[in-house]
């Protein structure tokens, strides 16, 4: 199976960025991710990148992409906080 150098550098950088609470677990008790932590993650991680890489592709308006890219941020960063720590006070916050 060929991966494209584009598919590789997405998958590094997911695993790279998934590397930096592994590592400060070793360090520190206030890091305490478990499987599902990471799994989650990785998840919304390479929806996010790869949805990215397809806004790229196939919207050809500058402002357009700024828009749609700068949307799907906002709701990755507004996911995520949900999941770490509740803000919005959702059944399935983790705190």
């Amino acid at each position: 199976m060929l991966v494209t150098q584009k598919v590789q550098t997405i998958l590094f950088s997911v695993f790279g960025l998934l590397l930096i609470p592994l590592i400060a677990m070793q360090f520190t008790i206030e890091v305490n991710w478990n499987f599902a932590d990471f799994f989650i993650a990785a998840i919304l991680l390479f929806s996010l990148a790869f949805s990215i890489d397809f806004i790229f592709r196939k919207v050809k308006s500058k402002s357009h992409k700024i828009l749609i890219i700068a949307s799907f941020l906002i709701a990755f960063l507004l996911l995520w906080a949900e999941l770490a720590v509740g803000i919005f006070g959702t059944p399935f916050a983790g705190s």
